[in-house]
């Protein structure tokens, strides 16, 4: 669970930077985060790694989204 775990994250951490595909980080980071903690209950240590990319790909995958949604408002393409 820990491997899956870290995959994930990077995975969603890659995909997150991409402003175009940016909700996929948020989609693949979910999952990431809740096989690292169940891996970190079990010991695993590439659970934490796991869990901390994860986290990370996450918060940056919503503040991009959420920068994307604002400038695309502000700029009138929902008229």
């Amino acid at each position: 669970m820990g491997v899956a775990s870290l995959v994930l994250g990077i995975i969603a951490l890659v995909f997150g930077l991409i402003p175009v595909v940016d909700w996929i980080g948020i989609i693949l980071s979910i999952p990431g985060i809740i096989l690292g903690a169940i891996g970190k209950k079990k010991g695993m240590s590439c659970a934490t790694a796991g869990l901390v990319i994860s986290i990370i790909a996450l918060v940056l995958s919503s503040i991009l989204y959420i920068a994307c949604i604002a400038c695309a408002s502000a700029a009138g393409a929902f008229n």
